[in-house]
């Protein structure tokens, strides 16, 4: 039985996202253009332009060849089909065909893409497409946060892959899977993120004895003036670098803002945690552009960076200036989060819509003291619950 859900999208982008899953044959492809044709039907009714998520179809092609002929066929002087991440089978059975009224593309980042170019173009759409209502809005974030995903995993794919490459050199693991499993089932029962735990496995020294850091002690938690709250547990890193953006905002009273990690493993940032909008911004970090970004100057300098005009300011390169207006952003104060050893391993990055932000005194202070608590923690964390995952990785392939 073929499922299909539906993911709502922004009207200015024209978007229903149709994901679809299960096996299409010559048997269930008539079920399956009925349920798909029901669900373009709605598209239809409210403007938009539909597009298909086919990564989890399994195919006949020549099942697929029909049903997308038929549907096309009926849909003649509708918006064109947007088929995503299709096996190559649909794909080749798709291009040889040469149907009319189907895109084919690869991503859903190139969809979004040729999205955002048909909203710019509303003229040139059909009478009956500005005539509709468009209710469909919460898609379009659920669409870039997809989009975002995907990315993150391509960034820490490396990582992880170098880490199951050491753990089976090092343990006589038969292959990536064996290393994969022990790495995810340290990470969950650590608590511990997996792309956190590669890149410890990277950076640690290696084991030389039956036990992987020898006379280690669990450090007693340090003294928080800040981040100390009733409910939040240092165990969890998630819920403790939330509460860092959530003081953070509260502090200067700020509208959005978003936490980042330097990766020891490939001395890039990581995304963290954010509220708030800045996603040109973000996608502009976590791509490595950090050249003239605040986040840059506050890392090289390591101090406090305050920015009340970001359009105007000198600090900033313009490929930076311009994907911080575009995220919206105006006015911004970036801390770094400095070890003991004075090596930048995170920043808190607060900001405004409005040029003209620049914290009071006391609120500068507890910005760099909440920088403080957050290293303090992270050095904490570090000691007692990643250097505590990696010992139980080592003791359990070691042990006979």
């Amino acid at each position: 039985m073929i499922e299909s859900s539906v993911v709502e999208g922004l009207p200015a982008e024209g978007a229903l996202l149709l994901r679809m899953s299960g096996t299409l044959d010559a048997g269930g492809a008539h079920a399956w253009s009925e349920e798909l044709r029901g669900h373009l039907a709605r598209a239809d009714r409210a403007g938009l332009r539909p597009v298909l998520d086919m990564a989890h179809v399994q195919l006949g092609g020549a099942a697929v060849l029909r049903t997308l002929s038929e549907t096309t066929r009926v849909r003649a002087g509708r918006p064109d089909l947007i088929i995503v991440r299709a096996r190559p089978g649909v794909r080749e059975a798709v291009h040889l065909a040469r149907l009319e009224g189907v895109q084919l593309y690869a991503t859903l980042d190139e969809a979004l893409r040729e999205l955002a170019r048909a909203a710019s173009r509303v003229e040139e759409l059909p009478a009956w497409r500005s005539q509709m209502a468009d209710p469909l809005r919460p898609s379009y974030q659920d669409l870039h946060q997809e989009v975002r995903a995907l990315r993150a995993r391509v960034r820490t794919a490396p990582v992880i892959g170098m880490a199951q490459g050491m753990l089976m050199a090092r343990y006589g693991l038969p292959d990536t899977g064996s290393a994969f499993r022990v790495l995810r089932e340290t990470s969950q029962r650590f608590n511990v993120p997996l792309r956190v735990l590669a890149a410890a496995v990277v950076v640690a020294r290696p084991p030389d004895g039956p036990t992987w850091f020898p006379g280690r002690r669990p450090l007693p938690l340090p003294q928080l003036r800040i981040l100390a709250r009733a409910g939040r547990d240092p165990r969890y890193r998630g819920q403790m670098i939330e509460a860092v953006l959530h003081e953070a905002l509260a502090i200067v009273r700020a509208p959005a803002g978003h936490v980042l990690s330097v990766d020891p493993a490939v001395n890039a940032l990581a995304l963290e945690s954010r509220y708030g909008g800045a996603d040109a911004y973000l996608d502009h970090l976590v791509r490595g552009r950090t050249d003239g970004t605040a986040e840059a100057v506050a890392r090289t300098r390591g101090r406090r960076v305050s920015m009340p005009d970001v359009a105007t300011d000198a600090l900033l390169s313009e490929d930076g200036r311009r994907a911080l207006l575009a995220a919206g952003a105006r006015a911004l104060q970036c801390v770094p989060v400095l070890s003991s050893a004075g090596c930048c391993t995170g920043l808190i990055t607060v900001h405004w819509p409005d040029a003209g932000h620049r914290p009071a005194s006391p609120q500068a202070e507890a910005l760099d003291l909440l920088a403080a608590d957050t290293a303090a923690w992270l050095a904490w964390y570090h000691r007692t619950v990643l250097l505590g995952a990696l010992e139980h990785l080592h003791q359990r392939l070691t042990r006979p």
